[in-house]
Protein backbone atom coordinates (compact mmCIF):
# COMPACT_ATOMS: atom_id res chain seq x y z
CA UNK A 1 0.00 0.00 0.00
CA UNK A 2 1.04 3.49 -0.88
CA UNK A 3 2.41 5.44 2.14
CA UNK A 4 2.89 9.32 1.31
CA UNK A 5 2.82 10.39 4.63
CA UNK A 6 5.64 7.99 6.21
CA UNK A 7 7.91 8.34 2.52
CA UNK A 8 7.88 12.44 2.96
CA UNK A 9 8.46 12.09 6.87
CA UNK A 10 11.54 9.93 5.78
CA UNK A 11 13.05 11.88 3.48
CA UNK A 12 12.24 14.87 4.87
CA UNK A 13 14.70 13.54 8.00
CA UNK A 14 17.21 12.44 5.54
CA UNK A 15 16.93 15.74 4.02
CA UNK A 16 16.17 14.60 0.65
CA UNK A 17 12.44 16.10 0.44
CA UNK A 18 11.45 16.87 -3.12
CA UNK A 19 7.69 18.17 -2.79
CA UNK A 20 5.32 19.38 0.62
CA UNK A 21 3.23 16.92 1.60
CA UNK A 22 -0.27 17.48 0.60
CA UNK A 23 -2.94 16.67 3.08
CA UNK A 24 -5.78 17.13 1.19
CA UNK A 25 -10.44 17.01 1.14
CA UNK A 26 -11.43 17.02 -2.57
CA UNK A 27 -10.42 20.60 -3.63
CA UNK A 28 -9.10 21.65 -0.73
CA UNK A 29 -5.27 21.16 -0.30
CA UNK A 30 -2.89 22.36 2.59
CA UNK A 31 0.63 22.05 2.65
CA UNK A 32 1.22 19.51 5.79
CA UNK A 33 3.61 21.40 8.56
CA UNK A 34 6.23 18.50 8.22
CA UNK A 35 9.36 20.32 10.29
CA UNK A 36 6.63 22.15 13.19
CA UNK A 37 4.24 18.66 13.67
CA UNK A 38 7.29 16.05 13.84
CA UNK A 39 10.69 17.40 14.23
CA UNK A 40 10.78 19.98 16.56
CA UNK A 41 11.80 18.95 19.89
CA UNK A 42 9.34 18.92 22.55
CA UNK A 43 10.46 21.83 25.40
CA UNK A 44 10.21 21.04 29.07
CA UNK A 45 8.50 23.70 30.99
CA UNK A 46 5.45 24.40 28.21
CA UNK A 47 2.25 23.19 29.92
CA UNK A 48 1.44 20.83 27.59
CA UNK A 49 4.61 19.06 27.86
CA UNK A 50 4.41 19.28 31.85
CA UNK A 51 0.66 17.50 31.43
CA UNK A 52 2.26 14.86 29.62
CA UNK A 53 5.16 14.51 32.70
CA UNK A 54 2.91 14.58 35.22
CA UNK A 55 0.24 11.97 33.73
CA UNK A 56 2.57 9.29 32.30
CA UNK A 57 5.48 7.03 33.58
CA UNK A 58 7.74 4.21 32.22
CA UNK A 59 7.87 1.78 30.70
CA UNK A 60 6.47 4.06 27.93
CA UNK A 61 4.69 2.97 24.98
CA UNK A 62 4.50 5.46 22.15
CA UNK A 63 1.59 4.61 19.93
CA UNK A 64 2.13 6.57 16.89
CA UNK A 65 5.27 7.83 17.07
CA UNK A 66 6.19 9.42 13.67
CA UNK A 67 9.82 10.26 13.62
CA UNK A 68 10.49 9.27 17.14
CA UNK A 69 10.45 13.02 18.69
CA UNK A 70 8.55 11.93 22.09
CA UNK A 71 10.26 8.44 21.98
CA UNK A 72 13.74 10.62 22.47
CA UNK A 73 12.24 12.71 24.65
CA UNK A 74 10.41 10.63 27.30
CA UNK A 75 13.20 8.01 26.84
CA UNK A 76 15.80 10.33 28.87
CA UNK A 77 13.31 9.65 32.02
CA UNK A 78 12.33 6.09 31.54
CA UNK A 79 12.40 3.30 28.49
CA UNK A 80 10.04 3.99 26.38
CA UNK A 81 8.78 2.35 22.77
CA UNK A 82 7.64 3.81 19.93
CA UNK A 83 5.36 2.00 17.49
CA UNK A 84 4.40 2.52 13.96
CA UNK A 85 2.64 1.32 11.11
CA UNK A 86 4.36 2.74 8.65
CA UNK A 87 7.64 0.63 8.08
CA UNK A 88 9.31 4.20 6.69
CA UNK A 89 8.65 5.97 10.08
CA UNK A 90 9.82 2.91 11.83
CA UNK A 91 12.86 3.00 9.65
CA UNK A 92 13.07 6.97 10.53
CA UNK A 93 13.19 6.38 13.88
CA UNK A 94 15.98 3.92 13.82
CA UNK A 95 17.72 6.37 11.77
CA UNK A 96 17.34 9.14 14.10
CA UNK A 97 19.11 7.19 16.80
CA UNK A 98 15.69 5.39 18.48
CA UNK A 99 16.88 1.82 19.66
CA UNK A 100 13.20 0.73 20.47
CA UNK A 101 11.32 0.94 16.97
CA UNK A 102 8.53 -1.55 16.72
CA UNK A 103 6.40 -2.10 13.64
CA UNK A 104 2.91 -2.29 14.78
CA UNK A 105 -1.25 -1.90 15.15
CA UNK A 106 -2.02 0.04 17.61
CA UNK A 107 -4.95 -1.19 17.24
CA UNK A 108 -3.53 -4.95 17.61
CA UNK A 109 -1.18 -4.77 20.76
CA UNK A 110 -1.38 -8.17 22.11
CA UNK A 111 -0.04 -9.40 18.59
CA UNK A 112 3.32 -6.98 19.65
CA UNK A 113 3.69 -7.16 22.50
CA UNK A 114 3.19 -9.29 26.02
CA UNK A 115 0.53 -8.54 28.78
CA UNK A 116 1.76 -6.35 31.49
CA UNK A 117 4.46 -4.90 29.49
CA UNK A 118 3.68 -0.94 29.86
CA UNK A 119 3.07 1.66 32.59
CA UNK A 120 1.86 4.18 30.31
CA UNK A 121 0.77 4.81 26.82
CA UNK A 122 0.87 7.99 25.14
CA UNK A 123 -0.79 8.41 21.72
CA UNK A 124 -0.23 11.80 20.11
CA UNK A 125 -1.92 13.12 16.81
CA UNK A 126 -5.29 12.41 17.18
CA UNK A 127 -5.18 8.37 16.19
CA UNK A 128 -7.59 7.50 18.72
CA UNK A 129 -10.14 9.62 16.65
CA UNK A 130 -9.55 6.04 13.77
CA UNK A 131 -11.24 4.01 16.24
CA UNK A 132 -14.04 5.62 14.41
CA UNK A 133 -17.21 5.51 17.26
CA UNK A 134 -17.18 4.78 21.22
CA UNK A 135 -17.80 1.28 20.45
CA UNK A 136 -14.21 1.18 18.38
CA UNK A 137 -12.68 3.56 21.46
CA UNK A 138 -14.14 0.70 23.79
CA UNK A 139 -12.16 -2.00 22.18
CA UNK A 140 -9.12 -0.20 21.49
CA UNK A 141 -8.85 0.79 25.96
CA UNK A 142 -9.39 -3.42 26.60
CA UNK A 143 -6.97 -4.14 23.86
CA UNK A 144 -4.34 -1.54 25.67
CA UNK A 145 -5.19 -2.73 29.09
CA UNK A 146 -3.61 -6.19 28.21
CA UNK A 147 -0.34 -5.05 27.41
CA UNK A 148 -0.46 -2.34 30.44
CA UNK A 149 0.16 -2.64 34.43
CA UNK A 150 -3.01 -2.90 36.99
CA UNK A 151 -2.26 0.96 37.86
CA UNK A 152 -1.28 2.06 34.30
CA UNK A 153 -1.98 5.66 32.91
CA UNK A 154 -2.13 6.45 29.42
CA UNK A 155 -2.84 10.65 27.28
CA UNK A 156 -4.50 10.44 24.11
CA UNK A 157 -4.95 13.98 22.05
CA UNK A 158 -8.20 14.72 19.93
CA UNK A 159 -10.28 17.77 18.64
CA UNK A 160 -13.09 18.49 20.23
CA UNK A 161 -16.10 19.28 17.69
CA UNK A 162 -18.16 21.76 20.20
CA UNK A 163 -15.27 24.17 19.16
CA UNK A 164 -16.16 27.16 17.03
CA UNK A 165 -12.57 26.24 15.52
CA UNK A 166 -12.64 22.57 14.95
CA UNK A 167 -15.32 23.48 12.11
CA UNK A 168 -11.90 25.00 10.29
CA UNK A 169 -10.13 21.61 10.01
CA UNK A 170 -9.81 20.00 6.71
CA UNK A 171 -11.91 17.29 6.23
CA UNK A 172 -14.47 18.41 8.86
CA UNK A 173 -17.93 17.19 8.71
CA UNK A 174 -20.87 17.78 10.90
CA UNK A 175 -22.98 15.27 12.85
CA UNK A 176 -26.19 15.72 13.85
CA UNK A 177 -25.56 14.31 17.41
CA UNK A 178 -23.89 16.75 19.72
CA UNK A 179 -20.42 15.92 20.89
CA UNK A 180 -19.58 13.92 17.93
CA UNK A 181 -17.94 14.98 14.39
CA UNK A 182 -16.01 13.37 11.57
CA UNK A 183 -12.94 14.09 9.56
CA UNK A 184 -11.99 12.77 5.92
CA UNK A 185 -8.97 13.54 4.20
CA UNK A 186 -5.81 12.00 2.95
CA UNK A 187 -2.13 12.57 2.06
CA UNK A 188 -0.01 12.84 -0.92
CA UNK A 189 3.71 13.55 -1.80
CA UNK A 190 5.46 13.23 -5.29
CA UNK A 191 2.22 12.08 -6.78
CA UNK A 192 1.41 8.86 -4.56
CA UNK A 193 -1.68 9.14 -2.79
CA UNK A 194 -2.45 8.16 0.53
CA UNK A 195 -5.72 5.91 1.93
CA UNK A 196 -8.60 8.02 3.22
CA UNK A 197 -8.23 8.24 6.70
CA UNK A 198 -11.75 8.36 8.52
CA UNK A 199 -11.39 10.14 11.90
CA UNK A 200 -14.16 10.40 14.58
CA UNK A 201 -13.80 13.55 16.58
CA UNK A 202 -15.53 13.45 20.26
CA UNK A 203 -16.13 16.36 22.67
CA UNK A 204 -14.45 15.52 26.18
CA UNK A 205 -17.79 14.51 27.51
CA UNK A 206 -18.22 12.20 25.02
CA UNK A 207 -14.88 10.64 25.11
CA UNK A 208 -15.37 10.60 28.72
CA UNK A 209 -18.92 8.76 28.02
CA UNK A 210 -16.88 6.19 25.63
CA UNK A 211 -13.96 5.48 28.03
CA UNK A 212 -16.80 4.62 31.03
CA UNK A 213 -17.80 1.13 30.58
CA UNK A 214 -14.01 0.08 30.06
CA UNK A 215 -11.17 -0.49 32.77
CA UNK A 216 -10.55 3.08 31.89
CA UNK A 217 -11.22 6.50 33.42
CA UNK A 218 -10.87 9.96 32.07
CA UNK A 219 -9.42 11.88 34.94
CA UNK A 220 -7.86 14.94 33.40
CA UNK A 221 -7.91 17.25 30.27
CA UNK A 222 -5.97 20.16 28.96
CA UNK A 223 -7.76 22.31 26.09
CA UNK A 224 -5.58 24.16 23.57
CA UNK A 225 -6.35 27.79 22.46
CA UNK A 226 -8.23 25.85 19.70
CA UNK A 227 -10.45 22.57 19.06
CA UNK A 228 -7.47 20.42 20.03
CA UNK A 229 -7.08 19.04 23.46
CA UNK A 230 -5.26 16.64 25.90
CA UNK A 231 -7.05 13.50 27.96
CA UNK A 232 -5.33 12.15 30.72
CA UNK A 233 -6.36 8.06 31.15
CA UNK A 234 -6.17 6.18 34.32
CA UNK A 235 -6.75 2.11 34.37
CA UNK A 236 -8.47 0.63 37.42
Amino acid sequence: MSDPFGRALLDHARGERTAPLGQIDGERVRDHPVEEFYFEPREPGREATTFLEHHLQGPLVDLGAGVGRDVQYFGEQFETVGVEHSPHLVTAMRERGVERAVEGDMFALWETFDRDRFGSALAFGTQLGLAQSPAGVQSFLADLAVVTRPDATAVVDAYDPTTESATELLGYRSEPTPGLAGRVMHFEYEERRGETLLFRLFSPARLRAAVAPTRWAVVDTLASDDAHYHAALQKS
